[in-house]
């Protein structure tokens, strides 16, 4: 997949029904749209809000704060079998797509539709037809495959890389425009890393991984052997696939390099120099091929595994390139193909992988399908009955709030020079928020999508969107797009237009209440905006200035000391196990944890201004103070399938969620002020343990 920075800097999102809820008077309620589509309140999940009933008043907050605010409702609230993790993420995602499905069954039932409802309607139509999909099989992709065995050759493969990359089906590689880093108001190409099925290259030569790599190669035989090749010779060439892909994970960085070094994303060369590099995949005839006018540079991200690719392509027989091709051609479009593709595809990515015991219903299946290739279609849609401007406005408040919070507490750091802390104050006063949904819809005009094929439907946007994409090479940045849908409950800051976002779908309890107290809503939705904030000044964010630019701001001796801060994060986060053997690995989530902690006590801050001279209620017993971490700690309930977990620990730049619930309150004073902990207690940490950055 192509580098999008503001999506790798984001919070985790993810999603099911709480039947306990109230159906809620929410921030995201629907409402009716004049003359248009109205909602069925009665059939949306509820939401997850913090109750008092939900604390286990036996265990103490300042030893056990997690089991404190959690450890009861994470024993009543299994993991649905459709899912690998269940919480307040999910739930929220439940009832989002329970609001899409409305409105996408409402589009297809539409005479005659135009524009978004046409294409919404058309996905949600074809993807909900089960007997077409099995009455075709394996046709809809019967062309490719063919093609794919008649290569004999190099050339003949590199022509048939560049052919399928140009219809936005590159297996091997990302290709596409983002903001240059040397210059983010313009776009320009990029090329990563690919090419391999398990999530990270960890996976191909980790002992600890050797069980879910035999299982790869499993899936790998029998998806061949669905796709016409025999047992015996599925067996085999699924060896030669893993022995393909193992090459190339040797030379590919890992989740934990990508996530904690941004520069590996930016190497700019010009395109005689990158035809140099890799002479048996010259990137003058790739640029030609995807309609990309000669750019004058690009960056050529991650060299060493393009090299290795030019030369696999002189090396590497025919037949095994014919073999890897085969198999990802059918991997790639099993989602969209009959049963018996589905379930494997099923069997091996969610069930062996990551735990799921059950497949999504078809209708989830399909609205994951439409928010992925047309989600801001289908956004247009969502935001009409899902997003209030009173919401809006409410957010454009605790927006501003937390925005004065972080001023002073970077105008108070006492560990940064003046020098440096005008340019991080040039980079506060350069943030752009964004809220709810774009200003701008982006236009789907030319991309044709019919009742006749759900695959056809998702090639057709995948193409679409490619070329949408590299239609901004070499031309200016536009500030009014959004890296994610109103419907997805998630939020982002993108370094590159230092921009903070916030879709609709995430402005719910626990998050966001406009009935519920200051305290509540800036332990959840406020803290959210302050972890997005100090993206910025995270140990990435901080690379990049106010304009987005990547370039150095800090003074020798601030970076040193920014650097010595940061390490004992890591320490922290080092020290808790995840499951038994298993410890978080703080280097790679590093950029996360620094954000949960500035945005914690920031929020904090936040609200401490706002309710100043106010009266403490004290509802259900529970200062304010109190209500402020408990909700912080609500958001974070979240069961993983071990599964899941394994991933998650390998890949994942976010710590799991118990420990985000724990790590950033256990570092603020004010947290054990509020429970009235002692030192000495676990959440507690003191002199040189305490981490104090932001």
């Amino acid at each position: 997949m192509l580098l999008t920075l503001a999506i790798t800097t984001a919070m985790v999102a993810c999603t099911k029904k709480d039947e306990a809820a109230p159906p809620a008077a929410d921030a995201a309620k629907p409402t009716a749209d004049a003359g248009a589509v109205k909602i069925d309140d009665s059939k949306l999940p509820g939401v997850n809000r913090f109750q008092v009933a939900d604390l286990d008043t036996t265990k103490d907050a300042c030893t056990d704060f997690g089991g404190y605010v959690n450890g009861k409702w994470l024993a009543a609230n299994a993991i649905p079998g459709d899912r690998t993790s269940w919480g307040a993420f999910e739930m929220l995602d439940e009832r989002s797509t329970a609001v899409q499905k409305q409105l996408a069954e409402k589009a297809a039932e539409l005479p005659n539709a135009t524009g978004v409802d046409k294409i919404v309607g058309d996905f949600y139509a074809s993807g909900m037809d089960a007997a077409k999909i099995n009455s075709q099989g394996i046709n809809p992709i019967k062309g490719d495959l063919d093609a794919i065995a008649k290569l004999e050759n190099k050339d003949q493969i590199a022509d048939y890389l560049r052919a399928t990359a140009a219809k936005g089906q590159n297996v091997l590689f990302g290709f596409g425009a983002e903001a240059d880093f040397k210059d983010s108001k313009n776009n320009i190409a990029y090329a990563s890393q690919g090419g391999l099925g398990l999530p990270d290259p960890t996976y191909y030569t980790a002992a600890d991984k050797k069980e879910k790599l035999d299982a790869y190669e499993k899936h790998i035989g029998n998806v061949l052997q669905l796709s016409g090749v025999a047992a015996a010779d599925a067996a085999k060439q699924a060896k030669d696939v893993i022995a393909f892909e193992t090459r190339l994970a040797k030379v590919s960085k890992t989740s934990e390099q990508l996530s904690r070094d941004a520069s590996l994303y930016y190497n700019p060369v010009s395109l005689a120099d990158a035809d140099k590099l890799t002479p048996n995949f010259p990137w003058t005839k790739f640029f030609e091929s995807q309609g990309v006018p000669a750019q004058k540079m690009f960056s050529l991200a991650m060299p060493a595994f393009h090299q290795e690719v030019s030369k696999m392509l002189a090396d590497v027989p025919a037949a095994q390139w014919q073999s890897y091709l085969r198999f990802h051609t059918v991997d790639s479009a099993s989602p969209y193909l009959s049963d018996d593709f589905v379930k494997e595809n099923f069997e091996f990515y969610r069930k062996t992988l990551r735990g799921q015991t059950e497949l999504k219903e078809r209708s989830k299946r399909v609205l994951d399908t439409v928010e992925e290739q047309v989600g801001e279609a289908l956004g247009q849609m969502y935001v009409k009955v899902a997003f209030t401007p009173e919401s809006k406005a409410r957010m454009e408040t605790l927006v501003k709030n937390l925005s004065e919070a972080l001023k002073v507490r970077i105008e108070k750091l006492d560990w940064m020079s003046p020098e440096t802390k005008k340019k991080a104050m040039d980079k506060w006063a350069a943030f752009t928020p964004k809220i709810g949904y774009p200003d701008k819809w982006r236009e789907w005009a030319g991309l044709q999508t019919n009742r006749d094929s759900y695959y056809g439907n998702v090639m057709a946007a995948t193409e679409f969107n490619y070329k949408w994409n590299l239609g901004k090479v070499g031309k200016p940045v536009d500030r009014t797009e959004w890296g994610m849908p109103p419907q997805m409950v998630n939020a982002y800051y993108n370094p590159l237009q230092n921009e903070i976002v916030f879709p609709a779908a995430i402005l719910q309890p626990p998050f966001f209440d406009p009935n519920a107290d200051d305290a509540t809503n800036y332990g959840g939705i406020g803290a959210v905006i302050g972890h997005e904030m100090t993206h910025g000044y995270d140990d990435q964010g901080s690379r990049f200035g106010a304009t987005g630019n990547f370039e150095n701001w800090w003074q020798p001796a601030d970076a040193k000391g920014f650097s010595g801060r940061t390490d004992k994060l890591i320490a922290q986060f080092n020290g808790y196990e995840a499951a038994p053997g298993a410890k978080v690995n703080g280097k790679l989530t590093l950029g996360e944890n620094i954000a949960d902690l500035g945005g914690l006590a920031t929020a904090y801050d936040a609200m401490v201004k706002a309710t100043a001279g106010q009266p403490d209620p004290k509802t259900d017993g529970l200062t304010r103070d109190q209500r402020f971490f408990l909700n912080w700690g609500t958001v974070w309930r979240r069961n993983f399938k071990p599964e899941e977990l394994k991933v998650r620990l390998a890949t994942d730049p976010h710590a799991p969620a118990n420990f985000r619930a724990i790590g950033a309150p256990s570092n603020l004073p004010a947290f054990a002020a509020a429970f009235s902990c002692k030192p000495g207690q676990p959440m507690v940490r003191e002199g040189d343990k305490q981490v104090v950055i932001w």
